[in-house]
């Protein structure tokens, strides 16, 4: 009986040799899953720095009392699922159609002043500061400004924080994320489209918006010092419709434009695939450009990463690494360790091995890899498969 694997030697050190290639076109979308791998906590008890859906659900709930939480926990038990984003969405389509009839006690202004609590206390706990010391939105930039660059990477997020902003400040790296202005900056697509400054300058695009846009008196977004209440694209039933307005419509044709340049590279972190408008994007970018590649490093086993999966699956230009295996061209295989594939490799396998696991779907991880992978230039490109093999 002969069994298909993966040798992650060999794929990480392709990946290494294209983390350091000058003109290789990389882009970097994060997820969720990005902060919450950040331990903030103190005797020895974890505490993420923004919490998972779980968690965020669960502040939300004891944040709410009398008639609020009674419509709250009414809503959570008929769907079945204690789920912040679900509920919410019941919430907001609740308030469109119900006017004066109560429904769980509550009628269509009361769910309208309910969202407004429930997406100002998302606002307040996803509103956080980056931890003293070493830590991977840091050490992400760091790995950006080591190299020399022929283009800019682009950096794409769903999330609404400014962890990101934060670590490219504290570096002082010079960032464009479409707005232009002090005070109250405006949004300019034109820039976004024309994508022509200088490589150094490290592109942000927030795909869901961001907790410092706001809207003007005109009905504009603005970005400001985050004080008014944020206009971001809480995760709902109306985000689809939302994103096809400005600015989102813009950012999201700035990933597409960005997946249908040749030889393009986009890296995943914190990202489930569960979002099904990004995903579809994705899926039909590679599907058009068979030169981009997508490689996707998830947290959890292949079993429990079946959103990513399926789509790696579909498409063999998208490669999904997994604690215990990894879908490549394709192929879903478990990891078996092989031969290193150059002196003294055992030292940097520490860095994505530990206890028979592929841990770069840590974010944390991931990021210390970025930046341990240093600048330097290579002209070897990842298409080499000879981590692949039969072992009997």
């Amino acid at each position: 009986m002969t069994t298909t694997v993966h040798n992650p030697d060999q794929y990480m050190y392709d990946f290494q040799h294209v983390l350091t290639h000058s003109k290789k076109k990389i882009g970097i979308l994060l997820g969720a899953g990005a902060p919450v791998s950040i331990d903030v906590g103190t005797d020895g008890n974890w505490k993420p720095l923004i919490p998972d859906i779980k968690g965020l659900t669960k502040i939300v709930s004891d944040s709410l009392s009398g008639a609020d939480i009674t419509a709250f926990n009414a809503l959570a038990s008929s769907l079945g699922d204690n789920n912040i984003e679900l509920i919410l969405s019941r919430i907001r389509s609740l308030a469109e159609v119900i006017d004066e009839a109560e429904i769980h006690g509550l009628n269509s202004a009361g769910y309208i002043s309910l969202s407004q609590k429930i997406c100002q206390k998302i606002k307040e706990v996803v509103n956080q500061s980056l931890p003293k010391g070493e830590n991977p939105y840091s050490h992400l930039i760091s790995w950006i400004n080591g190299i020399n660059r022929d283009y800019a990477v682009e950096i794409f997020t769903t999330n609404y924080d400014l962890l990101l902003e934060e670590a490219m400040e504290k570096a002082k790296t010079p960032y464009f994320d479409g707005f232009s202005g002090a005070k109250a900056a405006f949004f300019d697509p034109s820039s976004i489209s024309s994508n022509d400054m200088p490589p150094r300058w490290i592109r942000l695009w927030k795909l869901h918006g961001s907790i410092n846009w706001s809207k003007n008196e005109n009905g504009e977004i603005v970005r400001g010092d985050g004080l008014d209440e944020g206009n971001m694209v809480y995760p709902s039933h109306i985000k689809y419709d939302q994103t096809q307005s400005a600015p989102f419509s813009s950012l999201f044709e700035r990933l597409k434009s960005f997946l249908l340049e040749p030889d393009s590279l986009l890296l995943t972190t914190g990202f489930s695939f569960a979002d099904a408008h990004i995903t579809a994007k994705l899926d039909e970018c590679l599907s058009e450009n068979k030169s981009a590649a997508i490689f996707a490093f998830q947290f959890k086993k292949l079993a429990d990463e079946k959103n990513a999966t399926t789509a790696a699956l579909r498409r063999p230009n998208i490669s999904v690494y997994c604690s215990d295996g990894a879908v490549i061209n394709g192929v879903s295989a478990k990891w078996k360790i092989g031969d290193e594939p150059s002196r003294n490799w055992g030292r940097i396998r520490q860095e994505y091995w530990d206890n028979d696991k592929f841990n770069l779907g840590d974010f944390v991880k991931f990021a210390k890899f970025l930046a341990n992978s240093g600048g330097g230039k290579s002209s070897s490109p990842l298409t080499s498969h000879e981590g692949e093999g039969d072992v009997k």
